[in-house]
Order: structure tokens, then C-alpha cells, then sequence
């Protein structure tokens, strides 16, 4: 299921597969009320991240595009956040989260690096 972080993808199919996976990893999760909400942000940052980046390809500036990939940026660090907050009961929802907030990490390094060089 998460060996699909290993492969090389276009960034937008690898921002989509990243956003079913945490939305398959969230499906998981136990149902406590602190889960529930935390459950609603880390879906939400985890799709804007794939819909930011297609929305910066189809800028019309330098400008918007870095602003696009820095919401990225920011929406790739937000998911981090939520997935750590979730309370999870068994090894195997630990280790799940592991892999999407390693991806989630690796996400982020590359919009930065997309920032950088379009400086």
C-alpha cells in the first residue's frame, strides 16, 4: 500500500496518491472526538497540497507560481502536524503514519527547492 512513495511520479500524480493515502490512513484511525477534528484538518491540507500545485502550473506569473508552491509548502508542513497529533491505538497505525510523515517531509523539500530556484 505505501510502497507507492518509492516509485518516481509526476508531482501532481505523486501529491494525489499522497492525499488517498492519508485520506485511506485517516479511514483508520480510531473515532474520539480529538481524532474527529484532527481527522477533518489533515484531510484538508493533505488534498490542497496536490490542488495548489496543479493551480501554480497554470499560473500566468513567476509571482502566483511561487506563491502556489509556497501554500504547498505550508499545506505539506500543516499535514505533518495533523498526522502527529493523531491518537492511534495498534503498531501497524504507527507505522503507516511514519511513512506518510516521512513523505509529507520529502514533499516539503522539494517545494522548497522549487522556491529556491525560482529565485
Amino acid at each position: 500500500m505505501l510502497g507507492i512513495f518509492t516509485m518516481r511520479y509526476d508531482l501532481e500524480d505523486r501529491t494525489l496518491e499522497f492525499a488517498k493515502e492519508v485520506i485511506g490512513f485517516i479511514k483508520t484511525i480510531p473515532k474520539t472526538m480529538a481524532n474527529i477534528e484532527i481527522a477533518k484538518q489533515a484531510i484538508r491540507s493533505a488534498t490542497s497540497i496536490g490542488a495548489n500545485y496543479i493551480e501554480a502550473n497554470e499560473c500566468l506569473s513567476k509571482k502566483d507560481f511561487v506563491m502556489r508552491i509556497k501554500i504547498c509548502r505550508k499545506e505539506s508542513k500543516e499535514t505533518t502536524y495533523w498526522l502527529k497529533l493523531a491518537e492511534l491505538r495498534n503498531e501497524d497505525g504507527e507505522k503507516k503514519r511514519e511513512l506518510l510523515i516521512e513523505e509529507a517531509s520529502q514533499l516539503t523539500k522539494i517545494f522548497s527547492s522549487i522556491v529556491e530556484r525560482s529565485k
